[in-house]
């Protein structure tokens, strides 16, 4: 599996390397109550919910959500939103706020928040926190460019204001998270403070025993919903890669992973099928192979298309993904976003298909000649490049190196190259990498997914820091389609719109699908319940998304 990345309200990797020795020393001290608190083997009612990190060894007291080294939890437990959606069952649940009204005409909308809620340090939550949260999010990070002012109509309305008609505002606006004006506003430099003592809303806020390789979370003692704090906190642990975090699960000594667990029936349910329990629901973004544009020859769709015909999705989901996930198809559209589905495209697609004779004469009319065995590139050389990967992800990269032979038999040499998630993120957002698995924005509609895979206005130049768009795509023909679908008045509208984005995505393959990411999540009702399920969708099993919130306030320890 491979670190959670999308702006602004999610967290993107800070990777470092450990042994898995250490890491694995660390949980067994841990879990067996090694730092004084109720270990993860405990049934009192009083033990802490135990998650692992598979990518990310060590951990920094960070907790500044304008910070793309925000520690875990630090939106999902210590800050809050003013409404959660699930990606799950598609629902909006109010939060901080209790009800919103969109103008008519597209360019307002509304918040009520919701009375009674308190920060941490009992002062009350008003509607100039919302106010100047989204003030210093955009002199910060940027962003939200058809925000044109916030306003406090009274302490508890906020109305924000567009430059134009924009329909996805609701999920963007909805979902951020809110920072407290009295602590923020006397901070010098919001974007290096690390905050290591938070004041917000969430439920589990206070920091305790914070060490690199662990920390745990603690009531808010001013929780604006105390019946829903059933657990006694988090206990968040830190991993080299997938391996030493699953060993640690699947024996037993934490409660919830995301991690990519091969043969999941057999090394975890098969151990305690009473208690061990998974579910990974096709709510995931979808796996790109991501070409960079900005080097010859991916910078032309007959290549890429080429490449994309010579793998083996089949192959890739099977083996590398465990059967886990389903092949891409040429709308470049995740299961998620089913109801946008063109069918009839998805029904004619072709080069989104296993197909190595077929790989092989396109490279060969683009003008990549096969030359004993060996493509070569136009310039004489031999067509070679490298598939980055973090080494945290096992999954990725059997899937690269699955990439890597199907390649071979056209005549190309791929080299799959493995060092940590952070040299291998940094060279995506600097443009500096050839090719690369990277995941891919996922939002209420596929509005996000398009504008971050096709939008100019998302490209940078290389060696300028690229927050999306790593491939360095866009197409102006793209930006007009994303907007209108932005402004349009009704689904049907902008059903036309998405439509149109999916042809031109079947027509100059921006980036090279490969499956819709399951959403992973497995874990032990040993010592809690109330966990979601295919039955009960409220939220995935995910743990580093804007529905866990739903599950911290609705697990209840087991009493013994």
């Amino acid at each position: 599996m491979a670190p959670s990345r999308i702006p602004s309200r999610r967290l993107r990797p800070v990777l470092r390397a450990v042994t898995a020795t250490a890491a694995a020393a660390l949980v067994l001290s841990a879990c067996t109550g090694g730092s004084g608190a109720a270990g993860a083997g405990d049934t009192s009612g009083n033990q802490l919910l135990t998650i692992p990190r598979e990518d990310l060894a060590t951990f920094t007291r960070n907790f500044n959500p304008l910070s793309p080294q925000a520690a875990p939890m630090t939106l999902q437990s210590v800050y809050e939103p003013l409404v959660v959606h699930s990606m799950a069952d598609s629902k909006d649940t109010p939060w901080l706020a209790t009800k919103w009204e969109q103008a008519k005409d597209g360019k307002s909308l509304t918040f009520t928040l919701r009375d009674g809620v308190k920060w941490s340090d009992g002062k009350p939550l008003t509607a100039e926190d919302v106010v100047y949260t989204f003030e210093l999010q955009k002199k910060v990070l940027g962003g939200f460019d058809y925000l044109d002012k916030v306003t406090a109509v009274d302490a508890q309305t906020v109305k924000f204001a567009f430059n134009k008609a924009f329909a996805p505002a609701f999920f963007e606006i909805g979902g951020h998270y809110i920072l407290p004006k009295h602590v923020w506003s006397k901070v010098k430099d919001p974007a290096k403070f690390t905050n290591p003592n938070p004041v917000a809303t969430g439920p589990y806020t206070k920091v305790e025993k914070f060490q690199s390789q662990s920390y745990e979370l603690r009531k808010n003692p001013d929780y604006w919903q105390p019946d829903k704090q059933q657990i006694a906190g988090i206990r968040m642990l830190a991993f080299s890669g997938n391996d030493s975090a699953n060993v640690a699960f699947t024996n037993g000594e934490v409660d919830w992973t995301q991690s990519f667990i091969p043969d999941i029936e057999k090394s975890f349910v098969a151990k305690d099928k009473e208690h061990n329990h998974y579910w990974f629901p096709p709510a995931g973004a979808m796996i790109n192979w991501q070409l960079n544009t900005t080097k010859a020859p991916f910078n032309d769709p007959a290549v890429r298309k080429a490449l994309s015909m010579a793998i083996d999705r089949d192959q890739i989901t099977k083996v590398a993904m465990n059967g886990y996930a389903e092949p891409a198809d040429c709308t470049g559209l995740a299961r998620t976003y089913d109801k946008w589905r063109d069918k009839d495209l998805a029904a004619s697609c072709t080069w989104t298909k296993y197909d190595t004779d077929a790989a092989a004469k396109a490279l060969d009319a683009a003008g990549y000649k096969d030359s004993g065995g060996k493509r070569k590139l136009k310039n004489g050389k031999d067509f070679t490049f490298d598939i980055s990967v973090g080494s945290a992800s096992s999954d990725w990269i059997s899937a690269a190196n699955i990439i890597k032979q199907n390649l071979a038999k056209v005549g190309i040499t791929a080299t799959v190259k493995t060092p940590d998630w952070s040299a291998v993120v940094n060279s995506y957002e600097q443009g500096t990498f050839d090719t690369g698995i990277v995941w891919s924005n996922n939002g209420a509609t596929p509005y996000e997914y398009f504008r971050g895979l096709m939008s100019t206005a998302m490209v940078k130049p290389v060696g300028e820091k690229a927050t999306e768009n790593y491939h360095r795509y866009g197409d102006k023909k793209a930006d007009k389609l994303i907007d209108a679908f932005a402004a349009a008045p009704d689904e049907q509208t902008q059903r036309e719109q998405i439509n149109a984005l999916q042809k031109l995505y079947d027509e100059d393959a921006p980036a090279v699908p490969l499956f819709t990411g399951p959403e992973f999540g497995a874990y032990t009702d040993k010592r809690f319940t109330g966990w979601p399920s295919e039955k009960d969708p409220y939220a995935t099993l995910g743990n580093r998304n804007g529905s866990t919130i739903l599950v911290l306030t609705s697990l209840k320890p087991v009493k013994s």
